[in-house]
């Protein structure tokens, strides 16, 4: 996933999302240690958006408790 189709979610997208990549990371890694996972990089890929989700959603707490200590 690229950055830019992150940024354009709504929250509740991305949290779905996280969620999502989460279970299906679950399910790699438990193939994985069976010995019947096909795709090893998925994982990487997979973990490297979920931090992508991660950042954006962190982003804009951080972007709305300013905006409340802006208004204080």
């Amino acid at each position: 996933m690229k950055f830019k189709e992150i940024a354009e979610m709504s929250s509740e997208e991305l949290q779905t999302k996280k969620r999502d990549m989460r279970q299906e990371s679950l399910h790699l890694r438990l193939q994985q240690q069976s010995g019947q996972l096909e795709q090893p990089s998925r994982l990487r890929l997979l973990r490297r958006d979920v931090a992508k989700v991660e950042t954006v959603l962190s982003q804009r707490v951080a972007k709305t408790e300013a905006a409340k200590a802006e208004k204080k």
